[in-house]
């Protein structure tokens, strides 16, 4: 499998004795935006921090089956979760910047794993934030605090913040919820060039979104997937007919 891909085999998870997802057999290829649609409590968010392990915090949870990212399996013993975490990183709902510069949050997770030089340092700051689209807004005060950007551009940093330690898959969890239209339209912008470069997977509760953006998409209800294919496909011709009624808005 490539090494950008990401597969789920029989997965199965559970909060307690709440059965969250139930058994989901999902294979999303490389270097395409993957959307995942449902309506709340279907377990978007859950299957999507699956992928990189984020549930483990949480007291109670637990996952049977597998989760393949190119030939690795996640789930195995002795798994760094650390590492996972910088190959598959992970952008949330609402603008989570550090209390600190523009600067320092981009630079943050680099530095914490390896010793840059000055230039290196320059050069990444830069390169993260014009694949985010953001160096020209704020190349010339990199120093200010990363709260006096507006909510667009915060996510924007984030993104650059994650980009920073060189993923190899971004994940993306209703990335634009919280952001007005013109933000909104910037943050898509940004997805569609990522695809290029990196493997995207992105919860969206705006099915017009699903539709602009991704190349595939995924309908969960009830902890399950129902139907996987083409977006257009998806949208035009669902095979299943809860999926029909969900994205013409006669349910969800």
């Amino acid at each position: 499998m490539e090494p950008d891909a990401i597969e789920a085999d029989g997965l199965q998870a559970y909060y307690g004795k709440t059965h969250a997802l139930k058994t989901i057999n999902l294979r999303i290829p490389p270097r395409q935006v993957t959307a995942i649609i449902g309506p709340s409590g279907c377990g978007k968010s859950t299957f999507l921090r699956c992928l990189n392990r984020m549930n483990d915090t949480i007291p109670g949870f637990r996952v049977e089956g597998s989760v393949h990212i190119g030939d690795a399996d996640i789930y195995a013993k002795g798994v760094d979760v650390v590492a996972l975490r910088r190959d598959v990183g992970m952008v949330f709902q609402k603008p989570n910047p550090f209390p600190k510069s523009i600067r320092d949050n981009v630079l943050f997770g680099p530095r914490l794993h390896r010793h840059l030089s000055r230039r290196e340092q320059d050069e990444l700051l830069e390169s993260s934030l014009r694949r985010a689209a953001l160096w020209d807004e704020v190349k010339d005060r990199l120093g200010a605090d990363a709260f006096s950007l507006s909510g667009g551009q915060q996510q924007r940093l984030c993104i650059a913040r994650a980009l920073a330690v060189n993923p190899r898959i971004l994940l993306m969890d209703e990335p634009a919820s919280a952001l007005d239209p013109i933000a909104t339209s910037k943050i898509e912008d940004l997805i569609r060039e990522l695809r290029e470069q990196l493997t995207v997977v992105i919860v969206t509760h705006n099915m017009q979104q699903a539709a602009r953006i991704s190349d595939q998409t995924a309908y969960f209800y009830l902890g399950e997937l129902v139907e996987f294919g083409p977006t257009n496909q998806i949208f035009e011709n669902p095979r299943d007919p809860r999926t029909e009624a969900y994205v013409t808005g006669r349910f969800g």
